[in-house]
């Protein structure tokens, strides 16, 4: 049988038809360099990025596509926005649902003493309250970085008001959207998001080696590389127009040309309704989980939540669950932290972690039940 794949927070699979054939038409017939030609296949490429920014500005309702910068993936664009737009002896707050894509640099720079940090605690939910993170703005306050949801919980922010209190704070306000881009409504303006970070293989279905970072009018970001932009060779240092600004080298134009078959898939869908599948398919999961004893974390309200599950058995580690799943069953699932130490310390299941499934567009109730008939065979 096929593998029943049901890791759509690590990388959405399969993707819409349309993002194959795009990638084998783009790569056989205009797989050229842009910006750095006038012939034609230069050209296509050229607009190829062009015709996705203006789908990422439409879908995030940006302030202009140029403020849409292409990345390797949505750790890139965080630490583009991170390193750009922090001085030393800055303070930042961000909260114990963080990826280490965003943890993991802010602690760096926080232990080289080059910023001070301040990381809000999540309730037993996986919600941040903004209250917290309004009493911890102080007068160095630069930042607000924080997920948008937790990619162990699922649990969905409340950005929107956190926003409207970086803003009235005059605080640049990061927001992590790997796990809700394409399945969460998203509009960077009316949620006052200086700063938007996502992955193109995970939500918006493109392939690997994608992502973006949409840059609004108050951030002012140094260069994360510096390199060729094509269209203007004569200046000394990086040109300071968007997007070639901030982006510097070749970019991946196969890649943008698969997620803008992925983002068309996605507008064509709309996200709440992709988002509406998945839950639907995490509680299917939630109601057979409990009747196995097995533990479920986070919120389960379907209105407060993305398709993410993570669950824990007293009978067998995560990790030897999820290897029996895949040899035995061909399940695709992931077990462990997630990339996401501190909300398993929070959640008291450091170190060993939780199994996490995650499905997709593609995923039916079938694959749900027969994920439950094997937990039962293996939990007995």
């Amino acid at each position: 049988m096929n593998i029943v794949y049901l890791d759509n927070a690590a990388t959405s699979f399969p993707k819409p038809e349309s993002v194959y054939l795009t990638l084998d038409r783009f790569a056989r017939t205009a797989l050229a360099n842009p910006g750095r030609a006038g012939h034609k296949m230069a050209l296509e490429a050229e607009h190829e990025l062009d015709t996705g920014r203006h789908l990422l500005n439409q879908l995030f309702h940006g302030v202009a596509p140029e403020r849409f910068i292409f990345t390797l993936n949505c750790t890139d664009a965080l630490n583009m926005a991170l390193k750009g737009v922090l001085r030393e002896g800055d303070h930042v707050i961000t909260t114990d649902l963080e990826h280490n894509s965003v943890s993991r640099p802010l602690r760096a720079m926080e232990l080289a003493g080059f910023i001070s940090l301040t990381r809000i605690a999540s309730d037993r939910d996986g919600l941040t309250d903004p209250d917290a993170v309004a009493k911890a703005i102080g007068s160095r306050t630069r930042l607000i970085a924080m997920t948008h949801a937790s990619n162990v919980l699922g649990t969905i922010q409340p950005v929107a008001e956190i926003g409207r209190i970086a803003r009235q704070h005059d605080v640049l306000f990061l927001v992590d959207a790997a796990q809700t881009a394409g399945t969460v409504p998203i509009d960077v303006q009316t949620m006052h998001i200086d700063l938007l970070a996502f992955p193109g293989h995970k939500g918006l279905f493109g392939p690997t080696g994608t992502g973006a970072l949409y840059v609004g009018p108050r951030a002012k970001l140094r260069p994360w590389r510096e390199g060729g932009t094509g269209g203007d060779s004569s200046s000394p240092t990086q040109p300071t127009e968007l997007p070639y600004y901030l982006e510097g080298g070749t970019p991946n134009v196969l890649g943008v040309a698969g997620l803008n078959a992925g983002i068309r898939f996605v507008m064509e869908r709309g996200p709440e309704e992709l988002r509406r599948h998945e839950v639907a398919l995490t509680d299917q999961l939630a109601k057979g989980l409990s009747d196995l004893g097995c533990r479920v974390f986070g919120c389960r309200d379907p209105q407060r939540c993305v398709g993410t599950l993570s669950f824990k058995s007293e009978t067998l580690a995560a990790g030897d669950l999820a290897a029996i799943l895949d040899s035995e069953f061909r399940i695709a699932i992931r077990p462990g932290l997630h990339c996401a130490p501190y909300v398993h310390k929070a959640q008291g299941t450091f170190p060993d972690g939780t199994v996490r499934v995650s499905p997709g567009p593609f995923n039916t109730s079938a694959d749900i039940e027969y994920l439950l008939s094997a937990l039962r065979q293996i939990l007995g």
